[in-house]
């Protein structure tokens, strides 16, 4: 279940559902737990693996490459300029460019008219409820539903949107 709440754009003065998500953010160890218990490694294998993925995938893009991992996407580097456009091509040059942005992609599955049928890492059946507001699913209780306002480590903004 994912949440959203209502928010409201200074730019326009309109109102939009935002996500967010609610609690501590997941951690390695956990996702290394979830990692063994899905494959034929050892927690531990899985945490290694997890803690040296940034550094590889940091030595293939500063080598100005791609990395595509399947079933997650790729991710690549972009520059990052000081917005002083020159007037000429010539002119143009690194000092323009003041940081470097990971970007990241999710893989994609299209159909045979090339048309996006599903994005990795996105669950085709989500069911989004107003945060604070109670549950409509049965079976849950005030304390088992976050939507109820008392996650763990309380409400935190959507770090990707």
């Amino acid at each position: 279940m994912m949440f959203y709440k209502k928010n409201q754009q200074k730019i326009n003065g309109l109102w939009y559902p935002k996500s967010i998500t609610w609690g501590k953010p997941i951690t390695s160890n956990q996702v290394a737990d979830q990692l063994a218990l899905l494959s034929t490694v050892t927690r531990g294998d899985a945490y290694a693996i997890i803690k040296n993925l940034g550094v590889v995938l940091a030595g293939y893009m500063a080598q100005g490459r791609t990395v595509k991992i399947d079933g997650v996407g790729t991710f690549y580097y972009t520059a990052a300029t000081n917005k002083q456009g020159v007037q000429t091509a010539k002119e143009v040059s690194a000092k323009q460019i003041n940081g470097v942005r990971v970007r990241f992609i999710p893989e994609v599955e299209r159909d045979v008219n090339n048309k996006v049928t599903t994005r990795s890492m996105i669950d085709n059946n989500i069911c989004w409820e107003e945060w604070g507001k109670t549950s409509t699913n049965t079976g849950n209780s005030g304390s088992d539903n976050p939507g109820g306002g008392s996650g763990e480590g309380g409400l935190e903004e959507d770090p990707l949107g």
